[in-house]
């Protein structure tokens, strides 16, 4: 680390910290050469591969538009949704790698959305899974409710037909 006063080519830690929820690591350096100090922040890069081969950094604020429209008028705060993202991040940080697929960033996304809210995660599921027909509702939403039953059985994809019209 080059020292931003005498630009000497080296420089002694004298103190570090985690910073920004524990995504990044705070040094306080000292220069041998002038004895001034400085900080430094590392963090480790993390970039998101879209369908398009295109790579951005990853980034919480995307996450958040896309889950603040499926949550809205819904009862969802916003440090409900901050929460969320940052639950985002650590599971795409905990997969270790440093490139991930935007797919790995939705299917993050789809389980603490559904334990936040279900209405948002099916709004959410329908255009992040693109949901073609009623029966696809359905489906998302009978395997919502086999959660809650105390058997936990999911329903067959096989069973996936509309049920007769009444009336």
């Amino acid at each position: 680390m080059h020292c931003p006063f005498c630009h000497y080519t080296d420089s002694r830690v004298m103190d570090s910290r985690t910073a920004d929820d524990g995504t990044a690591i705070r040094r306080r350096r000292q220069c041998p050469e002038c004895n001034r100090r400085f900080t430094t922040v590392e963090t480790t890069s993390l970039s998101v591969v879209k369908r398009s081969g295109v790579t951005e950094p990853f980034s919480r604020s995307k996450v958040l538009v896309g889950v603040r429209k499926a949550c809205q008028g819904r009862p969802v705060t916003d440090d409900d949704l901050a929460r969320l993202a940052q639950k985002v991040e650590e599971v795409i940080r905990a997969q270790g790698s440093a490139e991930v697929d935007a797919h790995e960033v939705g299917l993050a996304i789809l389980g603490p959305l559904r334990e936040l809210d279900e209405i948002a995660y099916l709004r959410f599921a329908s255009v992040y899974q693109a949901f073609e027909s009623l029966e696809d509702f359905e489906f998302a939403i009978a395997l919502l409710r086999a959660e809650r039953e105390p058997t936990g059985q999911e329903p067959d994809p096989a069973d996936r037909v509309a049920p007769p019209l009444v009336g």
